[in-house]
């Protein structure tokens, strides 16, 4: 297509401009095009589209209707085979030196049939297939950053980092949690730090996890074991795979990652286990300080926030991402259904819906998982006996057990979008 059809394509119809490219923007983007095919023009504006995505070798647990999302895009065929059904589930609560480590509460894995409640998938096997999704579906890519806006009447006016500007109906602030549109915006962030980090790595081990996945609560906080799918070596072998979120207290972790690597192993065989035979790492630990954070609106004018730019959680849950595609979910649909009503996607009552369908389900999941985190994250022995005992309780109920596991799913929740029910736009 020649330039000035390009240019007389984009004058004729709405343009969405989305700035940033992890895995809820172009999953927003890709639902967009999938919707409304030439009816919308849908820009992506980040600079980290320049790296090859394989390269990113970080895990992400997909809840059952995030996958089902996925599919409804036509994105899970392409992965599927990389990614590991989370089978079970084994929550156990004890001191670092307890010489015994009792399970509490167990849940299997499945929500509705055979349907894992989760997969474990690679960062970088997800977003190359969303990437290769939005190419062919005819998303404009562009490895350049969003400078800023000026909202202009009807329109607002996004500056590209490259000096270039486009005009837009509507801005999506994708730029995660220190977001600058926000910021530019006027949008308050209340905010607390958690004075924990979370070191993440991926852990080679002898034996099969069998799928199962662990969290010990410890003192200092969660330490999670994710299964990964085998990975298959030169000499026709598979190397068996786990993926660690190990919640430490800040204060130790400059200590634990400066160690020598042999040391660092010992710390963390102290929290795996040995019952996975002998442990290495596969990728080098990063640790990331963990904070709670909400925007005091989900929405400016013709601007709309999303994933970790409106909320950040404690990952205790392993929601956060989940709950960035459940945000892509709710505005792709209300954004369609206006479009196809000939309405003004960047209107202020169409954003509002978007504020009222994501507000309460963000401050739920926020209250929950910062109050999981006190309560676990804590040594005093009357409060350990109480959450022991509830556990306890909870295990021996399975209307309760079924609850929660669907929950954790994200398969509650009545007026879900659409897509998270596995539905086209």
């Amino acid at each position: 297509m020649s330039a000035a059809k390009r240019k007389e394509r984009s004058l004729a119809q709405p343009r969405i401009v989305i700035a940033g490219g992890g895995l809820a923007g172009l999953s927003l983007a890709l639902a967009l095009k999938r919707a409304l095919s030439d009816g919308v023009d849908v820009v992506m504006c980040d600079p980290a589209l320049k790296r090859d995505p394989h390269g990113d070798k970080r895990s992400y647990a997909i809840a059952a209707a995030a996958r089902r999302m996925l599919e409804a895009l036509g994105v899970w065929t392409e992965v599927a085979d990389r990614a590991q059904p989370i089978l079970d589930m084994v929550i156990t609560d004890s001191r670092l030196q307890d010489p015994v480590r009792p399970t509490f509460l167990t849940f299997a894995g499945d929500v509705e049939g055979d349907e894992p409640f989760a997969h474990m998938i690679t960062a970088g096997d997800i977003t190359a297939a969303l990437l290769d999704a939005c190419r062919e579906a005819g998303v404009d890519l562009k490895a350049e950053g969003v400078k800023g806006f000026a909202v202009q009447g009807t329109r607002t006016d996004v500056s590209l980092a490259g000096g270039g500007s486009l005009q837009a109906a509507l801005l999506v602030a994708a730029d995660g949690a220190r977001s600058r549109l926000r910021e530019q915006a006027g949008i308050g962030w209340i905010a607390w730090p958690y004075k924990q980090s979370g070191i993440v790595a991926t852990i080679a081990h002898e034996r099969d996890h069998e799928g199962r996945a662990v969290e010990h609560f410890l003192p200092s906080g969660p330490f999670a074991i994710l299964p990964l799918k085998d990975e298959p070596q030169a000499d026709g072998s598979l190397q068996h795979r786990s993926s660690i979120v190990w919640t430490e207290r800040t204060e130790n972790v400059p200590a634990l990652l400066e160690s020598h690597p042999e040391d660092l192993l010992i710390e963390l065989e102290r929290r795996f286990g040995l019952q996975l035979g002998r442990l290495s790492f596969e990728t080098r630990p990063q640790a990331h300080p963990l904070s709670f954070g909400v925007a005091r609106s989900f929405v400016g004018d013709r601007l709309a926030l999303l994933g970790d730019a409106a909320h950040v959680i404690h990952p205790i849950a392993g929601q956060g991402l989940n709950l960035g595609l459940h945000d892509a979910a709710a505005l792709a649909e209300i954004v369609t259904d206006a479009m196809r009503l000939g309405l003004d996607p960047g209107a202020a009552d169409v954003l509002d819906q978007y504020e009222r369908a994501r507000r309460t389900d963000i401050t739920a999941m926020g209250v929950m998982t910062d109050g999981l985190n006190r309560l676990f994250s804590n040594d005093v022995l009357p409060v350990r006996l109480i959450r022991d005992l509830g556990l306890g309780l909870v295990d021996r109920m399975p209307g309760l057990k079924r609850f929660f596991i669907r929950e954790a799913a994200g398969l509650t929740k009545r007026e879900a979008p659409r897509l998270l029910k596995g539905e086209a736009l």
